[in-house]
């Protein structure tokens, strides 16, 4: 199966995890995406998504899912969405897809995050891709010098706006040896929105789509 495929997979796999009447989270990326085709066949089944970007919000209407505000729906009893990169105890890295701040909130405010991925995602150790921060324009500089001094080398992504109206730096270079105290050191930066690491609230299911099929990892 081909990478694209292995995607798939995991996304059909995680429309088994929907319940009647539920209102649903919705990530941002290409494995969302396919999740949403998936919802598209069973949109009867639920009352409603939150989208975690206007290009996923899109992509739902088009398939006439219904697009709900967080602050009328409350809680959600499921997240789905993809990672960047994944470890076996569930942390992830996200924001490739720049939507990392609205994804964060709406896991935060989700009973159960489910994470769907291929198995090239799979990872003994965070940090191999850049690790996402969003910032507040006025603090790019500012920022920038408190990454490079807990070791990373931020580089500004080029053309791109979050949906919130700020600016992401992709830090490189990073080691990751404890995710939850580093997500903790970068939020703590003034200027920080946040940051994609998802460690403090990692993933509680993670579907792999390989070519033998799809391997669950639980906490």
């Amino acid at each position: 199966m081909t990478q694209d495929e292995n995607k798939k997979a995991a996304a059909r796999a995680a429309v088994e995890h929907l319940r009647p009447g539920q209102v649903i989270g919705v990530g941002t990326g290409s494995t969302a995406n396919h999740f949403i085709d998936a919802l598209a066949d069973a949109r009867g089944m639920i009352e409603g998504t939150v989208a975690s970007s206007e290009e996923t919000a899109r992509r739902l209407r088009e398939h006439d899912i219904p697009v709900l505000d967080l602050d009328s729906t409350g809680g959600l009893p499921l997240y789905v969405d993809g990672a960047d990169e994944a470890t076996r105890t569930l942390s992830l890295i996200k924001g490739g897809g720049g939507a990392l701040t609205r994804e964060k909130i709406i896991a935060a405010a989700s009973e159960r995050f489910i994470c769907i991925a291929d198995e090239s995602k799979l990872v003994e150790r965070l940090g191999a891709f850049p690790l996402p921060v969003e910032v507040i324009p006025l603090a790019q500089g500012y920022v920038a010098r408190q990454l490079a001094g807990l070791g990373g080398r931020p580089v500004l992504r080029e053309g791109f706006i979050t949906d919130n109206g700020n600016l992401i730096l992709d830090v490189h270079g990073l080691d990751i040896n404890d995710p939850v105290a580093l997500e903790s050191a970068i939020d703590h930066i003034a200027g920080v929105v946040t940051n994609g690491l998802f460690a403090r609230r990692p993933a509680d299911l993670l579907l792999l789509g390989a070519g033998g099929g799809v391997e669950v990892l639980a906490r």
